[in-house]
């Protein structure tokens, strides 16, 4: 068993509430104490890691001056908030992180009253945050009764445009509301853009203040008849170091840089803006991901996510792979493409590593982008490269490219722009649990006119994918692929443009007929042998385009069999929808055909392993023979058991 470190002043804390009774002294000792427990939790379950690291002295902080849960607290994405679950009364459950029936990895509504705002994507904490502050002002009446908001966003969390969206919104109303900066210099990759260099600048040319001086000298929290000495001198030390803060002119009080890892400058701070802010207030904290953790702070992305680990050695202990995974196969293949093809570039948002860019730059680095967390401005950009006559890879996630669907319809699909979309993480992820799942993509781009959709039923189709995506000029087309490892097939030298439009037979068989999209093409081969062990011998087909649909395939298939099912790693609403549309629309419906769709339930799934996951979804090879059974009314023995 993994020994725990001791924890004798954290013992004591069951909820903030016990962290006001403290000392300062006492309660930097609950913030190394609170490390050692994260570090050790984490170890066990793997989880977010070094986000959560950086973070632990500002935890104990905002909730030691701070009122939560009256007062509001904000975590942007969410994957920081480990140490603020353990302050949070869940410490009991914090080995369960991320886990089936476990703590989520972010916050989350429905876990406790400590997370009043839900999140996992990027960005979205000052909108939330000024929301609260307007539901207090206007009289809202939830439990707790609304205090303060305060919203905590990453440097590269602001690099999006919504945060910026916020504060322009939030600097015209003028409310009392706080924005803790946390600023690390790295959200998963390290940030790009102008807004990181500004923020360098803030803190190399001015030097890292006194806060306790800063807390006493900030604008707005003197008594009016020494606000204005205090307006001249901050004023002159403005001007005299970086000309002005871009925070200010949108209405927010500057404090910062402050060092996030000293209590003591924290607990000023903290007090001083408590006690006296009556307007927009964003605090400027920098701190180190990773923090207090040598394996942490050593590795490239700072411990940013790890599967389980040694504390001591901070060696993870992963399963060797069985076959390649998705990714790794996606980048390869694009990099042949780019070989081949100088026309090829790759555009990704703060995701290099996640979506296997990070190999592809290695190869062409002038010919990769990291955009910062901006997917609207990456789908745009890519709509404009690929009128300038590129050949752009838009590398998202399934559940990041959401945040750009508008430019996906106005920009690419409407001007019907050869953009080319890598869909990582599609279907269903496992331990990120409903916020990153790739659920919907099938649906909300199979509906675009222009639009071809394709997914990969196991890594040799996805190398043709993108040989296939490489080669299409006519327009918007998009290949999705999921999380993991592939199926350890045979795998070709390099990729072979598909005919758009057009599925393979994998199986002929007779009576029922099983046509899959995507991956779940190898839980359906299972089904087919316990199939066959019962005399039936379904004929299986790979559909490889929702869109367009090969049509004499389908129809075939509805012809020569009495019973149809589609099976694919999405919701209603996508590759299934369709095929019943195009089998409505031919009258097949009329002669009799039993047509069946199988697809994700109309519910969010909680974390847990895939595995869990698709068996909750109702996905698996043991599913899809009793949806064949139930469809021939086979009777199943056993099935009716008390």
């Amino acid at each position: 068993m993994t020994s725990r470190p001791a924890t004798p002043l954290l013992d004591t804390v069951h909820s903030p509430a016990d962290l006001k009774r403290l000392s300062d002294s006492q309660l930097r000792q609950v913030a190394d104490e609170l490390r050692a427990e994260t570090i050790s939790a984490v170890s066990e379950t793997g989880g977010h890691l070094g986000a959560g690291l950086g973070v632990v002295e500002l935890t104990v902080a905002i909730h030691a001056i701070f009122d939560t849960p009256r007062d509001r607290l904000i975590w942007d994405v969410s994957h920081q908030s480990y140490p603020h679950k353990i302050l949070t009364g869940r410490r009991d459950r914090i080995r369960t992180l991320r886990m089936k029936d476990g703590l989520s990895g972010f916050t989350k509504r429905t876990e406790s009253p400590y997370d009043p705002f839900g999140a996992a994507h990027s960005s979205t904490s000052i909108s939330a945050a000024l929301g609260f502050k307007v539901a207090h002002d206007l009289g809202g009446t939830p439990d707790p009764a609304l205090g303060d908001a305060i919203a905590v966003i990453g440097d590269g969390s602001m690099s999006a445009g919504m945060a910026f969206e916020a504060m322009n919104n939030a600097g015209h109303m003028g409310k009392r509301l706080f924005v803790i900066l946390n600023d690390n210099e790295m959200s998963i990759a390290p940030p790009t853009g102008a807004l990181s260099s500004y923020l360098s600048r803030l803190y190399a040319e001015k030097p890292l203040q006194d806060l306790k001086a800063v807390a006493k000298g900030a604008l707005g929290f003197f008594p009016p008849p020494f606000q204005d000495a205090a307006h001249r001198a901050k004023d002159m030390l403005k001007h005299m170091t970086v000309g002005g803060t871009m925070f200010e002119e949108l209405g927010f009080n500057y404090i910062g840089p402050v060092d996030g890892h000293d209590m003591d400058s924290l607990l000023a701070v903290l007090r001083t803006v408590h006690d006296r802010a009556s307007g927009p207030t964003l605090i400027h904290v920098l701190t180190k991901k990773g923090k207090g953790y040598r394996p942490a702070e050593l590795a490239d992305d700072k411990g940013h996510a790890t599967a389980k680990f040694d504390v001591i050695s901070g060696k993870q202990h992963k399963a060797p792979s069985n076959a390649p995974s998705y990714t790794k196969v996606f980048a390869q293949s694009l990099i042949k493409e780019a070989q081949a093809d100088t026309k090829v570039v790759a555009i990704t948002a703060a995701m290099p590593t996640g979506t296997g860019l990070d190999l592809f730059a290695e190869h062409f680095p002038e010919r990769c982008f990291d955009v910062g967390i901006a997917e609207q401005h990456g789908v745009t950009f890519c709509a404009a490269l690929a009128a300038g006559g590129l050949k752009p890879f838009c590398t998202m996630y399934s559940t990041f490219l959401q945040r750009g669907y508008d430019q996906v319809v106005h920009d690419v699909a409407l001007q019907n722009l050869p953009v080319r979309f890598a869909i990582d993480r599609a279907g269903l992820v496992g331990a990120d649990g409903a916020t990153h799942a790739g659920s919907f993509d099938v649906a909300y781009l199979a509906n675009l006119p222009n639009m071809v959709v394709m997914a990969a039923a196991d890594e040799a189709e996805l190398v043709h994918m993108v040989a296939t995506a490489t080669a299409h000029e006519t327009g918007p087309i998009a290949f999705r692929f999921p999380r993991g490892e592939g199926e350890g097939v045979e795998m070709p030298e390099r990729g072979v443009p598909l005919e758009i439009g057009k599925g393979r037979m994998i199986r002929e068989g007779k009576r029922v007929a099983i046509l899959s999209f995507g991956t779940r093409l190898s839980e359906v081969m299972k089904a087919t042998e316990a199939l066959s062990a019962r005399g039936i011998e379904p004929s299986v087909a790979d559909a490889r385009f929702a869109k367009p649909l090969d049509r004499d395939l389908i129809l075939t298939l509805a012809r020569d069999h009495e019973a149809l099912i589609t099976i694919e790693e999405g919701a209603v609403g996508g590759f299934g929808s369709h095929v019943a549309q195009l089998l409505a629309e031919e009258g097949v419906f009329d002669t009799g055909l039993k047509y069946r769709s199988m697809v994700l339930p109309d519910i969010f799934i909680d974390q847990a392993s895939p595995a869990q996951m698709y068996e909750a979804a109702g996905l698996t090879a043991a599913d899809i023979e009793a949806k064949v059974l139930d469809v021939l009314g086979v009777a199943r023995i056993g099935a009716k058991r008390a």
